[in-house]
């Protein structure tokens, strides 16, 4: 059975290509199949993946087109889940499906096809909530925020929940917000503990646990083609990612069976 998980916030620098490359290996690592969707025309996911964007095709954009099949265009990474790459096409299939039928449905279609080859699905979004964005809540059954403890953290993130609202009305009565997690934490920040305990205080336990410190290793295994846990497994990026993992996996048993889709 699969878990399909959005991972958006349509504030950028907030950590959500970090969190959806990283979790992934995370999970990999415990057993777990899993695919990596980067719907973000920047590619990011797919870089940090160790899969060049411009060399990747076909792509997601030609699946989106339903121009090949999703599972032709699939890539496997040397951390162990398997990758939709993305790269700059994406603005073009964005555009192209506007006049679409159903457009707002088409990736949860594609998805369907691929049965139940994966336990859990991460959906890498663009920081926006254009037609890409709408497409992965569609699709998917719960939203992960990454939320950089700061000033403006909770003004953005109204504006995501309104947006969740509107979908589960219209599109997706099934979504649920997955968590919040707290990202670039700094401890000795006053600021980011203060915004941490209004998380806290409004959204309760939908606020995990874990927390992805500021970590100058994070940051670099980007560049390298590589998810933390390959790149400095030592690390606290790679420590808490790893920690992220489980909770989401002890929270996933936790749920009831019907939240378990095939």
């Amino acid at each position: 059975m699969t878990r399909i998980i959005a991972i958006a916030n349509q504030k950028g620098g907030v950590g959500k290509t970090t969190t959806c490359v990283n979790l992934a290996a995370a999970l990999a690592e415990a057993s777990r199949r899993v695919l990596v969707i980067d719907l973000d025309p920047q590619g990011n996911a797919t870089m940090a993946s160790g899969i060049d964007k411009r060399d990747a095709k076909p792509n997601g954009c030609d699946v989106l087109l339903e121009e090949v099949p999703i599972a032709q265009a699939i890539v496997t990474t040397s951390a162990g889940y398997d990758l939709l790459p993305g790269s700059g096409d994406l603005t073009a299939a964005e555009v192209k499906l506007m006049d679409a039928l159903a457009r707002e449905t088409r990736l949860k279609g594609v998805l369907a096809t691929l049965g139940d080859r994966y336990h859990t699905i991460l959906i890498d979004c663009p920081p926006s909530l254009h037609l890409l964005t709408i497409n992965a809540l569609t699709a998917a059954h719960g939203v992960l925020i990454p939320v950089q403890c700061e000033y403006f953290a909770l003004e953005g993130l109204s504006s995501l929940l309104d947006t969740i609202k509107a979908v589960r009305a219209r599109l997706n009565p099934g979504l649920e917000v997955e968590g919040l997690l707290r990202t670039m934490f700094d401890i000795r920040n006053n600021l980011g503990n203060e915004v941490s305990a209004q998380l806290t205080k409004h959204f309760g336990d939908k606020v995990l646990r874990s927390i992805i410190p500021r970590n100058v290793r994070l940051a670099e295994a980007p560049s390298h083609g590589m998810p933390i846990t390959q790149y400095d497994r030592e690390s606290r990026g790679a420590i808490a990612y790893l920690g992220l993992a489980g909770e989401m996996l002890r929270r996933e048993r936790a749920l009831p069976a019907t939240s378990h889709p095939v």
